[in-house]
């Protein structure tokens, strides 16, 4: 944002990346990077800025679109970010060009009301986590098209998955599909950095002090646990046909102004 660019209000749509798991308060409830990046917008201008955050966890793309996008657009925001598209590459078959249609859907007519929109590509953990690899492919075409969506419709792609920091498991979750609080304080550095409301560039983009090499043996535990704790378990609710959004409501359903400590 340049000295004169200000906004009044910021709208973000998703699912549980945005709604903020795994960055938690300390009473329990998610900051996330959508709250971190209102803040840093908020504190570097003047005017006040109201906040919406309408994501909810467990949502694939097309429910977004109908679900977030019109109650999106009634607030008639000036800054919006919309990321999806993890819920969707997940499951067993997936349309990747369809997911991509309905997220270019959605920028488009969030830009067609004037607002400045960002959205993010998704980092590739294959090369760290063995079952990422099976919806590499995946991840890939949906990101490619995430680029031409965000070229078409005049949006910031706020391009994650270019740079090799986001592939480091220590600014992941031990589920491995969600940040932790550090990857969502750099997803909102990196989302500041796009709009100007941070000087520094890349500065969310450091590299991370390099660790000591992890043996095979410990490496193998970590899959086990890993599969034992997050994957079986979400199988078992994907065959039962549970979602985690379940009965969920959005944490932010309206316009709020963002207060700063």
């Amino acid at each position: 944002m340049t000295a004169s660019q200000t906004f009044a209000r910021y709208v973000a749509i998703g699912d549980s990346s945005t709604e903020g798991l795994e960055d938690p308060n300390p009473d329990g409830t998610y900051r996330g990077w959508a709250n971190r990046f209102a803040e840093h917008v908020a504190a570097a201008q003047t005017p006040p800025l109201l906040y919406a955050n309408l994501a909810v966890r467990g949502r694939k793309t097309r429910e977004v679109r109908e679900q977030q996008l019109a109650p999106a657009l009634a607030m008639r925001p000036d800054l919006a970010t919309v990321f999806t598209g993890v819920n969707d590459i997940v499951r067993p078959s997936c349309d990747v060009r369809a997911v991509a249609a309905d997220l270019e859907f959605m920028l488009g007519a969030l830009r067609d009301q004037g607002a400045t929109v960002l959205t993010i590509t998704m980092p590739d953990l294959s090369g760290v986590v063995p079952l990422a690899r099976l919806m590499r492919r995946r991840l890939l075409a949906l990101n490619a098209l995430v680029r031409e969506a965000a070229g078409r419709t005049g949006s910031h792609c706020v391009d994650l998955a270019r740079h090799r920091v986001t592939r480091d498991l220590r600014l992941w979750h031990p589920d491995r599909l969600h940040a932790n609080s550090e990857g969502h304080r750099r997803i909102a550095l990196a989302l500041a950095a796009a709009v100007g409301a941070v000087p520094d560039d890349e500065a969310w983009a450091q590299q991370i002090a390099t660790q000591r090499p992890t043996s095979q043996m410990v490496k193998l535990g970590g899959e086990w646990a890993w599969a034992r704790d997050y994957f079986l378990p979400w199988m078992w609710r994907h065959i039962r046909g549970i979602s985690s959004g379940d009965g969920r409501a959005a944490k932010r359903p309206a316009l709020e102004p963002v207060v700063l400590d």
